[in-house]
């Protein structure tokens, strides 16, 4: 997404209350007045352990994020809320076993009651419901597929959501198509194409690439080793990784050939 998109999302409720639950502490803290009145204290200074609490929280979200392969701002975000959440948390309770209490009253019900925005815009993408469905359809059909494999509660797998959804507008034909099957509603597809649906999975979201009905070519992948390779869902290297270019122009070929022929018959 542009920067001008990126800067719509925060405005949503998701984002401004995450936005406010990650730096409650570090705002209240620094506020004159407030922060003397909170914590009982005549400075407003971070003492050495929240130093050490905040220090740790950087390096933790850096390191999440890189392995994520979070590549907009609002992926760095949204893979971060969890960890900069809890480190607040702990703040709380280290101050006041009380705030701590609230704060973890406030997480849980924010958690509940106002989920992360799902894309909801233009798409060419045919949704999946089991694997059976998907199976039947990859065998008989002529058509180039590709599929992704994600789920609802994995922040890549959402931030990647209206990437490929542009890609299904731009390169979606009659014989090249796009799917989508959500692997943590329908586990049994996960198994059969090797797709882990863990909450610890690096999997997701998992694209592969069928032709004939048979898989082409994945990502992520794994190396002769066996060792999963690291992917970053940005619509550029999707697009080179698949060839979706080449895809395109070879399946809008075929679209031509197979309609002259029936106009010559």
């Amino acid at each position: 997404m542009s920067i001008k998109q990126d800067l719509l999302q925060l405005l949503k409720p998701y984002f401004l209350i995450n936005i406010l639950l990650s730096f409650s502490y570090i705002i209240l803290k620094k506020i004159p007045g407030v922060c003397n009145y909170l914590f009982s204290s005549d400075s407003c200074e971070f003492e050495g352990r929240e130093t050490e609490i905040l220090f740790f929280l950087l390096i933790v979200v850096v390191i999440r994020t890189r392995k994520s392969g979070s590549v907009s701002m609002i992926s760095y975000l949204s893979s971060s809320f969890l960890y900069t959440k809890i480190a607040n948390l702990i703040l709380w309770f280290n101050a006041d076993y009380l705030y701590g209490i609230i704060f973890g009253i406030l997480f849980i019900l924010g958690a509940l009651l106002i989920p992360e925005p799902t894309y909801a815009g233009p798409d060419n993408v045919i949704y999946f419901r089991g694997e059976q469905g998907l199976s039947e359809e990859l065998s008989s059909s002529k058509a180039t597929w590709l599929i992704a494999f994600y789920t609802a509660w994995n922040p890549v797998c959402v931030s990647f959501a209206p990437v490929y959804a542009k890609l299904s507008c731009d390169y979606g034909l009659e014989n090249l198509k796009f799917g989508k099957i959500d692997i943590g509603r329908y586990p049994e597809a996960g198994k059969k194409y090797q797709v882990s649906d863990s909450s610890f999975s690096k999997q997701l979201p998992t694209i592969i690439l069928f032709e004939g009905g048979k898989e082409v070519l994945r990502r992520p992948t794994v190396d002769t080793k066996g060792k999963l390779i690291k992917f970053f869902f940005s619509e550029e290297n999707t697009s080179l990784a698949f060839g979706l270019s080449n895809l395109y122009e070879k399946a809008k070929q075929s679209n031509k050939d197979v309609n002259k022929g029936k106009k010559e018959n």
